[in-house]
């Protein structure tokens, strides 16, 4: 405050002066304080560390200078105090040092609406209608899709072959939002703007909203857990990549958290689903205590071909639509309720190989129509990689020892009237190109159930000829082919979804999902059960 006027005294009389006068009142807090300082030490009061360091100092001081004087009571009360204490110590540091397991709380697989149902007749007669092919193209569709392994009960949008007919959404989703990407204002995709790749990406997109909606929603309902608690979100589709992203279709659908981590996993085929599994599991470590939400999906719409070059139109007869919702946690009280926990995650990547890295790619033919190129040596470049894969996974010593090269050389195994030439066949039978020996573990020991993508009967059947696997073992991968098609990255979950809803997981039951894709990759995830599991309440295999 300021006070003007003349001084009245002394030598200064009748010259202006002023006077200012403060007045007192509390500090500015947040001007004064550092908060970065405060933030630094409330995240030093919630570590553990912190906590630990405490116990240790009271235990220290309980069992220091005891008086002589203490009586028996006092004596007893100090020693429970330091057993209590010590406990307190031992697990703080059980909680700190042990590693942060990841638990799967459960999963969801979207069972598509009974009208997009396409048996085999019906697939061919839609082919022919469509006029998109010729004669041979047909036949070989025909062939194919009779000796595929799928049944008459698998899913796809009927827009692939009459484009008029687009995937209605309406119906499940009264308010979803616009779906195609060149859509103005007013709801109407301009004339200019109605290409065959415009389309494709519409449909696409309506698509993937059908069915990565209808899984969320299926595990949304089973869990009851708040989108907004999802703290990690991991999609995966091979082919289909639009701007907004899959993973912000989700964002903006079920409206996630500001500061999610999110990505969108694209271009990685069959495989995919592993590698955004194992990407979850490292986001979850690195965010301890939070959930994730993993959805792995394939587009069918992106990945028909209309053409009439063979070693395209493979993808056509076994691509069907489908998706997978899978709801992670890497906090240790979901661990009660639970379904699995996750114990392994193993990749292998050949794409340093020429020949593996061409086996599978999108191209275009001679008239510029795109499509997914299937290579003659797919089942060669996939069998060393599945080797290598399961190599990785390093099983115990029993299982270790059980690799066919060493069969001959037993002597259970040796047949002494025509070993010579038994040995000969079977050693060279069992060896590879670079004459080493084909490495292949007994995984029937090593697991109790095996779930192997589903992507045709003959992928399968060479699958369990080279693992050496029993038909109760393939069981679940040939009903999930038959049933649902090949639904790409989610086909090892409609596989799990069949084997809970026969009631055969147990307790400590092991399970392997094995999957391959372009690249060429095979990955592997390993589970282990928490507690039985039959009789579940919602399951794509149950009819509704």
């Amino acid at each position: 405050m300021l006070d003007r006027g003349l001084t009245g005294y002394g030598a200064y009389a009748e010259s202006p002066s002023f006077s200012v006068r403060v007045r007192r009142r509390m500090s500015d807090f947040l001007s004064s304080v550092n908060l970065e300082y405060v933030n630094l030490g409330y995240r030093y009061l919630t570590r553990r560390e912190f906590y630990l360091l405490v116990a240790t100092i009271l235990v220290a001081m309980s069992g220091h200078d005891v008086p002589k004087r203490s009586s028996w009571t006092y004596g007893v009360t100090g020693g429970v105090a330091l057993v209590v204490l010590s406990f307190v110590v031992v697990v703080l540091l059980h909680l700190e040092l042990a590693p942060s397991s990841t638990y799967l709380i459960d999963f969801a697989c979207y069972r598509p609406p009974k009208d997009l149902q396409i048996g085999r007749a019906e697939f061919v007669e839609l082919v022919k209608e469509s006029g998109n092919y010729d004669v041979a193209a047909i036949e070989f569709l025909k062939r194919v899709v009779e000796n595929s392994g799928i049944g008459d009960e698998s899913y796809m949008p009927r827009s692939l072959f009459r484009p008029a007919e687009k995937v209605n959404l309406s119906a499940q989703w009264p308010r979803a939002a616009p779906l195609c990407p060149f859509e103005a204002a007013d709801g109407v995709c301009r004339s200019s703007l109605r290409s065959a790749k415009a389309t494709l990406l519409r449909e696409g997109r309506a698509e993937a909203a059908l069915v990565m909606f209808g899984a969320v929603d299926d595990l949304i309902a089973s869990t009851g857990i708040r989108p907004r608690d999802i703290k990690v979100l991991v999609v995966n589709c091979g082919v289909l990549n639009t701007t907004p992203s899959l993973s912000a279709m989700l964002i903006n659908r079920y409206k996630l958290r500001q500061d999610v981590h999110s990505f969108n996993l694209g271009g990685m085929g069959c495989a995919g689903g592993v590698a955004a599994v194992g990407l979850a599991r490292d986001l979850l470590g690195a965010h301890s205590g939070s959930l994730g939400l993993v959805v792995s999906t394939e587009i069918v719409s992106a990945t028909w071909y209309r053409g009439n070059d063979l070693d395209m139109l493979l993808p056509n007869c076994f691509f069907r639509m489908g998706a997978a919702a899978v709801l992670l946690s890497s906090r240790r009280l979901d661990r009660w309720r639970s379904k699995y926990e996750l114990k392994q995650v193993v990749r292998t990547h050949y794409g340093a190989d020429d020949r593996s890295f061409k086996s599978v790619r999108m191209k275009e033919d001679s008239e510029g129509r795109q499509g997914l190129s299937v290579g003659r040596d797919l089942l060669d470049v996939g069998g060393e990689a599945l080797r290598a894969n399961i190599n990785a996974l390093v099983p115990p010593i029993s299982e270790r020892i059980s690799f066919k090269c060493l069969l001959p050389w037993l002597p259970l195994a040796r047949n002494k009237s025509n070993s010579n030439r038994k040995q000969e066949s079977v050693s060279e039978e069992n060896r590879g190109s670079d004459g080493n020996c084909k490495y292949v573990a007994d995984l029937e020991r090593a697991f109790d159930h095996v779930c192997v993508l589903a992507a045709g009967k003959r992928v399968l059947d060479e699958v369990q000829r080279e693992l050496g696997l029993s038909e109760e073992y393939m069981e679940a991968s040939r009903r999930t082919l038959e049933r649902f098609g090949n639904t790409s990255s989610s086909s090892v979950w409609y596989e799990l979804a069949y084997l809970e809803a026969q009631g055969r997981v147990a307790r400590g039951d092991r399970v392997l999902q094995l999957s391959f894709g372009s690249g060429f990759k095979c990955g592997s995830v390993v589970w282990r059960a928490l507690r039985g599991l039959g009789n579940p309440r919602r399951s794509p295999w149950f009819k509704g």
